[in-house]
């Protein structure tokens, strides 16, 4: 049975890249979420790729709350035409106030910060802290070095396949959410083999 997705958190960067492709993923993945009804939350900014796609959001009429820590929004970088801005204290309020505001998490391209809230969230699915989505929007190939290093990982015997599964991927917006509703946690009872030394 499908998830209703009422609300996506999207991962995304403070930079557009050096690809116009990746600003014409952001736009494409804002102008699916209004055509859906899904209401944007992300990391409050208005640079980069985390500008273009809560603008998109914000022009076809749907809501969008940022989450931006008191420095970054103080360097003139905190978006002030959110339908909501909260400002915390530090950057793990944020991801956390990001995470409880979501049905599900999609990352678009970006850097380190990224990578890292990707990973978290990945990870609190993994040991089953929530049991949210999480997909990464391949635009122009950009995720494809990460996802086969994450198969990698699962030959070398550090991830089971099925967390790796938790890890949807598809360059169609469309088809990404589609595969966000569908998604179903792993039923694995255990994410670690004690008896693994």
């Amino acid at each position: 049975m499908n998830r209703p997705l009422r609300a996506v958190t999207v991962f995304c960067g403070s930079s557009t890249g050096t690809d116009p492709a990746h600003r014409a993923g952001a736009v494409a993945l804002g102008e699916v979420l209004v055509t859906r009804g899904i209401d944007l939350v992300y990391g409050g900014g208005s640079v980069g790729l985390m500008g273009v796609v809560a603008d998109t959001v914000l022009a076809g009429g749907r809501r969008v709350t940022g989450v931006i820590p008191r420095h970054l929004y103080e360097k003139e970088v905190g978006h002030d035409g959110l339908t909501d801005l909260l400002i915390v204290e530090s950057m793990h309020e944020r991801k956390l106030a990001m995470a409880d505001r979501a049905d599900a998490f999609v990352a678009l391209p970006g850097g380190i910060g990224t990578f890292e809230e990707l990973f978290e969230v990945l990870t609190w699915t993994q040991l089953g802290i929530h049991d949210k989505p999480v997909g990464v929007l391949d635009v122009a190939g950009f995720y494809r070095p990460l996802l086969a290093f994450l198969d990698n990982t699962v030959e070398a015997g550090f991830l089971r396949p099925e967390h790796r599964a938790n890890v949807l991927a598809d360059d169609d917006p469309e088809a990404l959410l589609d595969a966000l509703s569908a998604w179903t946690p792993p039923a694995t009872a255990k994410w670690a083999d004690p008896t693994d030394r």
